[in-house]
């Protein structure tokens, strides 16, 4: 540990004091001189945005913060989130660095910024996790689901809700930020299965992640298309799809729309009709190796058993990875996934406004 070697020849005191941390096998990396010995056990975790979608705050940041407790009691995590800005997102993550902290979740807002700031943190020997997207630099581990996979499942989804029609439907795609490498995994996806199973993608567009753009977006395509010019949506997630769906609505059209994200929201989309299916990502699982991988290199420990994959991103190799299956949530099996797993209860879904609903859906 280079950190009690530094501090040895500060005196007895600080001495004693690193090696009573290492008693405790949490103790990790370079410390500030003050007396902040907190840092030392602190894990950075910095999420990306809170407008498209309600699971960072809801899920990540929660599930994040009870597995790091569980796994060291004396540990703790210091969160923020970019608001959808880099340029916050970067002030967050150099405040931790100042702060001492050894070890970063990164959940990049704009993924293809963040060479330098890793390169960086790399040299001061803070080692950054990639979460839920690949954050370029020397990351030195990531987590995440196989999204080109996720992406598939949205497409045939949609291609299963469209049944024998499939062949004969055009299709409008409103996917996310072309700067997040997610979104391009998630559409690589999607059509590698639409384009050989539907008639025709007939309108194509990034919405930004932002429902306010992807309603502009398909009220475009309304326009360009008119009514009857396309016969189902994809949506490259949630908060996206619940714009989409309004401006359809108002539109008076009725087609097959899809997202990803398992909200609350979308959830109740679906049993209403409005929404056809969204993708589910096991949360919990997801955060429980992130919160995993970033307390054993606080600890100096192996992460091979955990990071049982690799991946690559633009400026690195072989990154030690963890990718997770994601699954298809349709009306017919939302009593198998989102509650079978805790993540909602019947009760969080089936509000006096979506009784009748629920009860057709056989929710109660």
């Amino acid at each position: 540990m280079n950190a009690m070697t530094r501090r040895a020849v500060i005196g007895t005191a600080a001495v004693s004091m690193a090696l009573t941390m290492a008693a405790c096998g949490k103790a990790g990396g370079d410390k500030k001189d003050s007396a902040s010995s907190g840092d030392t056990k602190s894990i950075g975790l910095l999420l990306p945005e809170n407008a498209s979608s309600t699971r960072y705050e809801s899920f990540d940041k929660p599930f994040i913060e009870a597995k790091v407790k569980a796994l060291c009691s004396d540990c703790d995590v210091k969160y923020s989130n970019a608001e959808g800005s880099a340029a916050k997102q970067k002030q967050q993550f150099d405040t931790l660095i100042a702060q001492g902290v050894k070890v970063i979740i990164l959940d990049a807002f704009d993924a293809k910024s963040t060479q330098q700031w890793v390169k960086e943190a790399a040299d001061k020997n803070v080692k950054v996790i990639a979460y839920d997207r690949l954050a370029t630099g020397p990351v030195s581990a990531y987590v995440s689901f196989d999204n080109e996979k996720v992406g598939e499942l949205q497409g045939q989804a949609l291609v299963d809700a469209l049944g024998d029609k499939a062949a004969d439907s055009n299709v409008v795609m409103i996917n996310g930020d072309d700067a997040d490498p997610n979104a391009g995994q998630f559409k690589a996806g999607a059509h590698k299965v639409l384009d050989s199973k539907v008639k025709k993608i007939v309108y194509e567009q990034s919405g930004e992640w932002k429902p306010t753009v992807a309603g502009q977006k398909i009220g475009a395509a309304i326009t360009q298309l008119g009514k009857d010019g396309f016969q189902a949506v994809y949506s490259a997630n949630d908060g996206m799809a619940a714009a989409i769906v309004t401006q359809l609505k108002a539109s008076g059209i009725t087609v097959p729309v899809g997202g990803q994200d398992a909200g609350l929201d979308a959830i109740q989309r679906i049993v209403a009709g409005d929404q056809t299916y969204t993708i589910y990502k096991a949360y919990k699982p997801l955060a429980d190796n992130a919160a995993e991988l970033a307390v054993d290199l606080l600890q100096g420990k192996d992460i091979k058993s955990v990071a049982t994959s690799t991946a690559d991103s633009d400026t690195d190799k072989g990154i030690p990875a963890k990718l997770l299956d994601a699954k298809v949530v349709t009306k017919a099996n939302i009593k198998d996934t989102v509650i079978a797993d805790g993540l909602y209860k019947v009760g969080d879904i089936c509000t006096a406004d979506y009784a009748d609903a629920c009860k057709a859906a056989g929710l109660q």
